[in-house]
């Protein structure tokens, strides 16, 4: 159990018998063992067995499944064995592993290929003895149908958070995340009052265990949050419209109603740093665009908000944002474009189209600009784009958004797409990119190795989805740009539910942030017993899996 729990916590580091990386790194890798195994007993370590995850999830079985398929070799009880083990491990780009350790390592870098060939060896070492009903290995619970992907994702709760919205890594590794809800209150999409989270790179929560860190004008996090050059925590409140900002520790740094201009600020959303220190922000229902020089909030101004100037007049309900190398600041538009204009000179604006209703973007290091499409780039996410302009025109922003929550929670399959902007603008070739991991794509982040990471708010115990990037060269043989890596419906398990964003940490986890949980409990006439279930529970982390990037990321990812 240790070679396992070993092996995939340790999974971008490990090659044979080294490993290799920096000390944050190592740091977080080992961290992450106990949550698998006890170290001191060789047994099950306290997360995977937790209430969370232990009865609610298939880890602890892949777990012991792949621990099986490992010591049926290390105690010989076939003659082929290890032999057969090997066969099975052997990933796509070939050569067969000699031992049981860089057997380990080849099903881990590659969770996703013929993952049944694996689990057919618990069958052909274990066989069920005459009169009994199961199988004589040495661990349990072991799988009884194959899993899709070798893969084994644990969910952490606490810290107070319910329903995460956007969620950055601080330079240590730690994860903030600003929440929609806050625990016990009978949530609902008309009254957002969350607070701030913080884990530590291991998962364990920081902040506080009900309420997280409250303060500053948090009131209801969206999907706006930054880490300042400072090591400071920007987040953006819809409850109070307005933008909190709080130290490492936790402290609130603004007044009480938070920085809301005199009460001029609407519903706000994306933030982020640029290289230069400036943060940049977004007003989605008042179509604002605000700028804080080298992250001062005393010195803040709001650049324009509606038809009164450029970029805002080009808006139409701006919700995220990124900047490129070349200082370019690239807005979705909850629309079917995407709006670029200069940091120098917001003014120059220009319009793209991505014939969809986008949310998440980010830059890969050839400086393109990955784009998610909630609805998907065909003619019935144009009709869902149509019906939600007259929800956003007859109701307002809340308007549009319970319609676009209600129906994304009913797609499956690859209903969404992704959408590849080059840095003129220009469409890559093959884009709008779609496979059926993609039901509801809303947030993208690039990894290390210019590899996307997709996660999903559409039907329950939604997936995350990889992706090949245009760097195919760090794809596996045979994947071209916009192929998904992942399994065929995406990588599942670990507790996931409807999530907004998703983050690769220094160590390479993948962090998926549950936002909801029970639409039905969302809205107006929830069941009594029910009422408490909008919000989504916990962050679900999938170990190793990423190739690692720099925290916080500040422009676009660099591989760490």
């Amino acid at each position: 159990m240790t070679t396992v729990a070993s092996v995939w916590t340790h999974n971008q580091f490990i090659s044979g018998t080294t490993i290799q990386a920096q000390p944050l790194q190592l740091k977080i890798a080992a961290g992450n063992v106990p949550s698998f195994v006890d170290l001191a007993t060789g047994g099950w370590g306290g997360t995977i067995q937790d209430p969370l995850n232990s009865g609610q999830t298939p880890t602890m079985a892949n777990f012991s499944t792949l621990a099986n398929a490992l010591s049926g070799c290390v105690t010989v009880v076939k003659v082929d064995a290890c032999a057969s083990l090997f066969a099975a491990a052997k990933g796509p780009a070939g050569g067969t592993p000699a031992d049981t350790l860089s057997a380990a390592q080849a099903i881990a870098r590659a969770p996703w290929y013929q993952p049944r060939r694996v689990f057919a060896l618990v069958e052909q070492f274990y066989p069920i003895p005459q009169g009994k009903t199961m199988r004589p290995v040495p661990f349990m619970p072991y799988l009884q149908v194959a899993p899709s992907a070798w893969v084994l994702p644990l969910k952490f709760d606490g810290g107070g958070y319910r329903a995460g919205g956007k969620a950055m890594f601080d330079a240590e590794g730690n994860l903030w995340v600003g929440n929609n809800f806050t625990i016990g209150w009978q949530a609902s999409d008309a009254l957002w009052q969350g607070n701030a989270s913080k884990f530590d790179p291991n998962g364990k929560p920081l902040s506080p265990i009900t309420t997280g860190f409250a303060g500053g004008g948090m009131q209801g996090g969206t999907f706006g949050a930054a880490v300042d050059l400072k090591g400071n925590v920007w987040l953006a409140s819809y409850g109070s419209k307005s933008i909190a900002v709080f130290d490492k520790n936790g402290k609130p740094l603004t007044p009480p109603e938070g920085i809301n201009f005199g009460g001029k600020l609407g519903l706000m959303q994306g933030i982020i740093t640029a290289p230069n220190g400036d943060v940049w922000a977004l007003g989605i229902s008042k179509r604002q665009l605000l700028h804080f020089p080298k992250g001062d909030w005393n010195n803040g101004k709001i650049v324009c908000e509606g038809d009164s100037g450029e970029p805002c007049k080009s808006f139409t309900a701006p919700f995220h944002l990124a900047i490129d190398q070349q200082d370019r600041i690239w807005v979705s538009d909850s629309a079917i474009h995407v709006i670029r204009f200069p940091a120098s000179d917001p003014t120059k604006a220009e319009r793209f189209d991505v014939r969809s209703n986008n949310s998440g973007l980010n830059i890969d290091s050839q400086g393109n600009v990955w784009v998610t499409n909630r609805f998907g780039a065909g003619l019935l996410g144009l009709a869902h784009m149509v019906d939600m302009a007259v929800h956003l025109k007859a109701g307002g922003v809340l308007s549009a958004s319970d319609y676009l929550t209600k129906t994304m929670s009913e797609q499956e399959g690859g209903s969404g797409s992704i959408t590849v902007l080059r840095p003129d603008g220009t469409q890559l070739p093959g884009s709008p990119f779609r496979g059926g991991g993609l039901p509801g794509p809303w947030a993208v982040v690039v990894d290390g190795n210019d590899n996307l990471w997709v996660s999903n708010f559409a039907m329950p115990a939604s997936p995350i989805v990889q992706l090949c990037g245009v760097r195919t060269e760090n794809c596996p043989p045979g994947f071209k740009t916009g192929d998904q890596i992942s399994p065929p419906g995406g990588y599942v398990g670990g507790g996931l539910q409807l999530q907004t964003d998703i983050a690769v940490g220094p160590a390479g986890d993948v962090w998926a942030m549950n936002n909801w949980q029970d639409i039905d409990s969302c809205y107006p006439g929830a069941a009594e017993a029910l009422s408490t279930r909008c919000g989504g529970q916990g962050v679900v982390i999938f170990f190793g899996m990423a190739k690692p990037v720099r925290a916080p990321q500040i422009g676009p990812a660099r591989p760490l």
